[in-house]
Formats: structure tokens, C-alpha cells, sequence
């Protein structure tokens, strides 16, 4: 056992060292916190073999000693983690057990749990005098010159806002988290693959490697914000709760969270919880959870302290998405369009609770822009429940073994030359007849968004491309019971209940007949549009360019891919033979008339009495449109909680907007 605790020491201070110093970790948040949770578990049972300096009652790492040290007069701690919502329960249990409290009697406020940099800013008299880093907790780094130049952090607080309130504000130290937005973060990252610098491999490190410059002109050119969320010693204030602590702050000129949830129902945190998991690429800047506290301050007087982090609050932590692995090899894959895409044969991770083995690496372009090696330690990210993807490398892991990876000049499947189309980054495959292609479009057609026939997956279908039986989609609807019972593996029941599917599968709306042609570009947002606009399949196929156009979210390049789609020999052989073999598309019914006619309605922010899905078929079903983005075509923008960017541009364009509860009113 002591030599298990000693190893998970150095491990723990050097990623400490490396997440906190060198804002460079390279190990995830979910591998440190495993790390943390053996240790404290060891120290548990055996509590002779925890050592004074044990990483369980320390925070963070020691001051650089380039930065002069700043001394916090109230320790900075960090919180105690709960990494779902039985730990939650278990945390509300004891608070209400030590509280002495029944429950629903103890009141709890939330709010985000950004993913930045936490500092603390200290103000005499309301004027800002020194601002530094967490540190150790205890002592921080002095990074007053850097914080200056973040615009959001007042230099002057706007004392008459709370004046007559009794208060000694003569000195305050406010804390708070220094971050950068994730439309910043990308665009400072396109900026610095332009310079030839190192990408940063997330918000959070490119928020604390910008605060920790030398230099206070680089921190300046940096897009940083900063959220206050509390402050030291809030009792010598005379506040009651976290609500007061946040009020305050806003009063004196602070960005604070808006909406903070104050709740005594651990329903509705979990309500909330389960919410923002689905919602949470939407929000402007990145949040890794919420932050659970106690709100009376009284009772968090009562519930004190740890060694590490308070007793009256906890961190409960979303679903890791990112992880750190190793990347053995780099294959590639070639799409139904006839895209080769490199993707990473990885040593498998666990993410989110999915065990990835591959992961997406875009393009040549991508791999060369991210110095992207076979043998590299990598960052791999599984975001909004898509293909995960290889987002950074950790060249400081390397030891010399890395290989340059490059892409092939043949078509890994059917050896074709391959080449780029005018405008494009990806390789193509330009043979009609390529095996992968056509695999990778019969997986689309049979697809649940398309024909849905889930009998027919990705290994019968292989078999039935190698033995000649399928050369185009519409030869799925050609398949009998005497050339299915020839193939391996297949026997009377289950033939017998293919070919009930496929029959099944012959009756589908119009967009999803659309989406299922597969069309280069248009998606199953662009098909529910064409199934809207176009009243039979006759009236799209003959639309023109400019018709296409005038659709709302329909750019040139949709355009011009559909309108060739339509045109091409092969594509209308086949689309001729599907419709000859029974196909039954059912056209949506025409709105004449509704509260929506004539309306191209953008969604934003988060929706409360109903989902985004239900909005938009209720309003599609008033007659109205609904479109992805804000633009010219767009007459009216709906705002929900944490509207961002689209709200900005909406009323930058002078475009008309209303809350969740006016557009119900507009439908009933």
C-alpha cells in the first residue's frame, strides 16, 4: 500500500505541476480525479501512511516563482467533487444530517462551473490594487498587470450602488474565474496556426496560459473575460446568502451568472443538470458542471471546512467528454461521396462513458495544422454525442518514435488516383463504381433518419456489395428470399423478417426520402426545408439554382449540389428505380393559413416549456419556417435563457425577437 501512496504522490504533483504552472496537463480531469479518489481511499484505510504534504490537503501547486507571491487572507480552496447524481444525494444527506434539517429544508444555490482560471481581486477604498492566481490556496501569483487588461474586471467599483447599506466595503477581495469564450478560443487558435504557434488544447489552458505572461501586452491581445462568484470573508458584510453575495457583486460592476438557480428540491438541480448536458454546446463559454452550494452563509459557518476544499459546497461534474490516450496508427476511410478522411486507431479510452478505439482526424490539412504524429500522446474530445475527434497532440511526451503521417495518392479501397474538386480540402475518390462509397451510401439509405431498416447492417451489407447482389440503393428493394438464404448466416426467420422490413420501410415522408437519396450537403435539416418548400418530388427535381437559394439556410454550395444531383445520368437511373420499385412518399399537407405563415423563425438559447424539436414542428406546422442561423430571410428570432450570439446578431440586424412565452401565444 505505501508504495501505491507514494507513486500516486508524484503523480499527482506533477500533474499538478503541469495543469496549474505549465497550463499544459497531460493527464485528463477525469484521469486526475481518479488519481485523487485512490489516494484518498488509501489514506482511509491506512491514515499512519498519509504524509503531511499529501496532495489530499493541499490545492493546486506552488507559486511560480517568476510571478511575486500574493498571500490569500481567506484561503482559495477548491470543491469537493460529485460525479453524478448519487453523489449529489449523498452530499445533500450529510449537509442536511450535520444541519440537523428535514428535507427540502435546506436551500441550495447553482450555478455554472466554468472551466477557467480562478483568481482573486482585492479592492481598498473601491479601487483595484493587486489581483493573483489561486496558487496553493494559500499563496498566490501577483498577475495584477495581466488582469488589468481584461476589460470586464473593474478597475473602479461603483460604490454608490450600494451605499446606505450599512456595509464596510473599504476592503474586498473578490473571487471569481478568468476565461475565454468558445467563439474566441477558435478563433484565437485559427490565429495562432496562421503564426506557426502551438494550438491550445482547450478554453481553460488558453485562458490560463494567456493570464500567466511575463508580458502584459500578449494577456492584452488575449479575449479574456471574468465572472465573480464570491467573495472572501462575505460575513464581515453583513450578506445572509450566495443570492446577496451575487446581487452585491453585480451592484458594484461585475459580470456575474444571471440566472442562478436557488432551489430546495434536488429535483430541479438534477432537472438542470440532465438539461445542460444536452445544452451545454450552446452556452458562449465552456462549463465542465455546476457548483451546488449551501445559500445561508450562517449555515455554512456551521459546516466549516476540510483540509481542501468547504464542507457546504460541491462540484457535480458532468460526463467527462475529453480524454488523453495514445494514437497507434492513422487508417483511412472513405465516405459515400467519395471523401478520404484519416482516422485514429487509438489505445482505447473510456469517454463519457463510451470506450472510444477511433476517432475522426478531419483532413491532411487538420493533422498538419495540429503537428498530429503517429505514436503521439493526443487529446481526444466526444462533444455534443458526435464521432469523437483528436483535437491536440502533447509533443512533450514524445520520445523520437513519432512518424509523419501522409496521405495516399490511391484509393486505400478501389486503388483510383485520387485528387481535390475545385475549392476543396478533402481528397476524393472520383470512381462511381468504388465499393467503400457505395457501402458507406447504403449505410446512409437504410440509416435510422432515412428507409430505418435496422436488419440490414454494415456486415450484410458488405456481403451483399461483394456478391454482386446490391450495386446501387435502390437494389435493396430488389432482394429476394432465394438470394438471401445463398448468403452466410442468414436462415428462413431471418430472412423472412428482412424482407418484412425492407417492405416496411417502402412507405416514408418526404423528407425523410430526401435525406435518404443522399444528396452531397444536405442533411436532415436541409431535407425537412426541401419536404416544406416543394410540394412533390417532381417540383424539386425540376427547381433551379436560384429557386434553391431563396430557401432559408440553402447557400450556393447546397444549391448548385442539388441541382446537379438531379442531373446526373447514374443518380436518376437509380432514383427511377426506387420509385419503380413501390416506394410510397407521403407529401406533407400544404398550410394555407396559420399564425406562422410567411415567418423564417431562428431558435436561441434554451427552451423551457418545450424542446427545440417540438418548437420547430409546431411552428412549421403553423405555416412558418425555421432556420439554423441568423440572416437576411430571417424575420423573427426566438430567445430563450442563455440566448448568445444569434441574439446579438438578431438585433444588430434590427430583426424582431421574442421569448419562449410570446411565441406560444403566437401558436395557440
Amino acid at each position: 500500500m505505501q508504495q501505491r501512496i507514494n507513486q500516486l504522490y508524484q503523480l499527482i504533483d506533477e500533474a499538478n505541476r503541469r495543469y496549474y504552472q505549465a497550463d499544459s496537463p497531460t493527464i485528463s480531469d477525469a484521469q486526475y480525479d481518479a488519481l485523487l479518489r485512490e489516494l484518498e481511499q488509501l489514506e482511509r484505510e491506512d491514515p499512519t501512511a498519509a504524509r503531511a504534504d499529501s496532495p489530499t490537503k493541499r490545492v493546486g501547486a506552488s507559486p511560480l516563482a517568476t510571478f511575486s507571491p500574493v498571500t490569500h487572507r481567506e484561503p482559495m480552496l477548491s470543491l469537493a467533487n460529485a460525479m453524478d447524481l448519487g453523489e449529489l444525494t449523498a452530499f445533500d444527506e450529510r449537509i442536511r444530517k450535520e444541519l440537523a434539517s428535514e428535507p427540502g429544508q435546506v436551500e441550495y444555490s447553482v450555478e455554472y462551473k466554468f472551466d477557467g482560471l480562478a483568481v482573486e481581486l482585492v479592492y481598498e477604498r473601491g479601487e483595484f490594487v493587486v489581483g493573483s492566481t489561486r496558487g496553493d490556496g494559500s499563496v498566490g501569483e501577483n498577475v495584477s498587470a495581466n488582469l488589468l487588461t481584461v476589460s470586464s474586471i473593474p478597475l473602479r467599483l461603483n460604490l454608490a450602488t450600494v451605499a446606505g447599506q450599512s456595509r464596510d466595503l473599504s476592503q474586498l477581495e473578490v473571487r471569481g474565474e478568468v476565461l475565454i469564450s468558445s467563439a474566441n478560443f477558435e478563433s484565437l487558435n485559427r490565429e495562432r496556426l496562421i503564426q506557426g504557434e502551438a494550438q491550445f488544447a482547450n478554453p481553460r489552458n488558453a485562458a490560463a496560459g494567456s493570464l500567466r505572461q511575463l508580458d502584459w501586452a500578449v494577456t492584452a491581445k488575449r479575449p479574456l473575460s471574468f465572472f465573480a462568484y464570491g467573495l472572501a470573508a462575505p460575513h464581515d458584510l453583513a450578506l445572509r446568502t450566495q443570492r446577496d453575495t451575487v446581487t452585491l457583486l453585480s451592484g458594484l460592476g461585475f459580470t456575474v451568472q444571471q440566472d442562478l438557480l436557488v432551489t430546495n428540491e434536488l429535483a430541479q438541480i438534477e432537472e438542470l443538470y440532465q438539461r445542460l448536458q444536452l445544452e451545454r454546446d450552446r452556452l458562449e463559454y465552456e462549463i465542465d458542471g455546476l457548483v451546488v452550494k449551501v445559500n445561508s452563509l450562517t449555515s455554512r459557518a456551521r459546516l466549516g471546512f476540510r483540509a481542501r476544499n468547504p464542507r457546504w459546497a460541491v462540484a457535480l461534474k458532468f460526463p467527462a467528454r475529453e480524454e488523453f490516450t495514445v494514437l497507434h496508427d492513422i487508417t483511412v476511410q472513405v465516405g459515400r461521396t467519395g471523401v478520404l478522411t484519416p482516422v485514429a486507431e487509438l489505445a482505447p479510452v473510456n469517454v463519457g462513458g463510451v470506450l472510444v478505439k477511433r476517432a475522426t482526424l478531419h483532413n491532411e490539412d487538420e493533422i498538419r495544422r495540429k503537428d498530429i504524429r503517429i505514436g503521439d500522446s493526443v487529446v481526444v474530445r466526444r462533444q455534443g454525442d458526435v464521432i469523437p475527434a483528436v483535437v491536440a497532440s502533447l509533443p512533450e511526451k514524445r520520445n523520437g518514435t513519432e512518424q509523419v503521417f501522409s496521405m495516399p495518392t490511391e484509393c486505400p479501397v478501389c486503388q483510383a488516383a485520387v485528387g481535390r474538386q475545385a475549392g476543396d480540402i478533402q481528397l476524393r475518390c472520383p470512381n462511381p463504381h468504388c465499393p467503400a462509397k457505395l457501402i458507406e451510401r447504403l449505410k446512409h439509405c437504410v440509416g435510422r433518419k432515412a428507409f430505418d431498416i435496422d436488419s440490414l447492417g454494415e456486415k450484410l451489407l458488405e456481403q451483399l456489395v461483394e456478391c454482386g447482389q446490391i450495386r446501387a440503393t435502390a437494389d435493396i428493394f430488389k432482394l429476394d428470399a432465394a438470394s438471401l438464404l445463398s448468403l452466410e448466416r442468414m436462415g428462413d426467420k431471418s430472412v423472412a423478417n428482412l424482407l418484412d422490413a425492407i417492405n416496411k420501410a417502402k412507405q416514408l415522408t418526404f423528407a425523410r426520402f430526401i435525406y435518404a437519396l443522399g444528396i452531397r450537403h444536405v442533411g436532415e435539416a436541409t431535407a425537412k426545408m426541401y419536404a416544406v418548400n416543394f410540394p412533390s418530388l417532381t417540383e424539386l427535381r425540376e427547381a433551379t439554382v436560384e429557386r434553391l437559394i431563396q430557401l432559408p439556410d440553402v447557400g450556393p454550395k447546397v444549391a448548385e449540389s442539388t441541382f446537379q444531383f438531379f442531373r446526373d445520368g447514374d443518380e436518376l437511373e437509380n432514383l427511377e428505380a426506387l420509385i419503380a420499385s413501390g416506394i410510397q412518399i407521403s407529401y406533407p399537407e400544404p398550410v394555407a393559413a396559420g399564425p406562422m405563415v410567411g415567418e423564417t423563425v431562428v431558435l436561441t438559447g434554451s427552451l423551457q416549456q418545450m424542446t427545440r424539436e417540438e418548437a420547430q414542428v409546431r411552428i412549421e406546422a403553423a405555416g412558418g419556417k425555421v432556420g439554423s442561423s441568423v440572416g437576411k430571410k430571417t424575420t423573427l428570432v426566438v430567445a430563450g435563457a442563455d440566448a448568445g450570439s444569434k441574439l446579438l446578431k438578431a438585433q444588430s440586424l434590427g430583426i424582431p425577437v421574442i421569448d419562449e412565452t410570446q411565441l406560444l401565444e403566437r401558436l395557440a
